[in-house]
């Protein structure tokens, strides 16, 4: 049984293939692959979280290509990873405000009964998979830092 995100990611290819879009069809290729890939080290399907992280992983490298080749003075290489970055934000659910992650963040430390940068570890554990593909990881470990200090 496909996820959900999958077999929207599958069907979207096929239209792809027919529309002849290449950006798209190779942009989803690469998504299905890690998703693939990551099904054949788990030996099991994949449920739909985790498939949720492997594309908002895969628009991490995205962003991080972006700030590399701007930072080495090659828009036309940018331009393709945004237009790419662009795709697979369509999969990903909208991203929460700093605002919200920072109220995720004070009731995971009121559950936990967090109270110094000792038990950050508690605080993420809980707060990562509740925010995966909602917001950045060193969003959540930046606000948790600061609350915790």
């Amino acid at each position: 049984m496909e996820t959900p995100l999958k077999q929207k990611l599958t069907d979207d290819l096929r239209k792809a293939q027919k529309d002849r879009d290449e950006c798209r069809l190779s942009v989803i290729r690469m998504a299905l692959a890690a998703i693939h890939n990551a099904e054949i080290t788990k030996r099991a399907s994949l449920e739909e979280t985790d498939v949720l992280g492997i594309v908002a992983k895969e628009a991490k490298q995205r962003r991080e290509s972006i700030e590399a080749f701007n930072q080495g003075n090659r828009p036309e290489l940018a331009a393709r990873e945004k237009a790419e970055l662009l795709i697979l934000q369509e999969y990903l659910p909208a991203q929460v405000s700093r605002e919200e992650v920072v109220e995720a963040a004070k009731q995971a430390i009121q559950e936990t009964g967090a109270c110094s940068l000792k038990d950050k570890g508690k605080v993420m554990g809980k707060l990562i998979p509740q925010l995966k593909g909602k917001a950045e990881g060193q969003l959540i470990n930046a606000v948790v830092t600061e609350l915790l200090s």
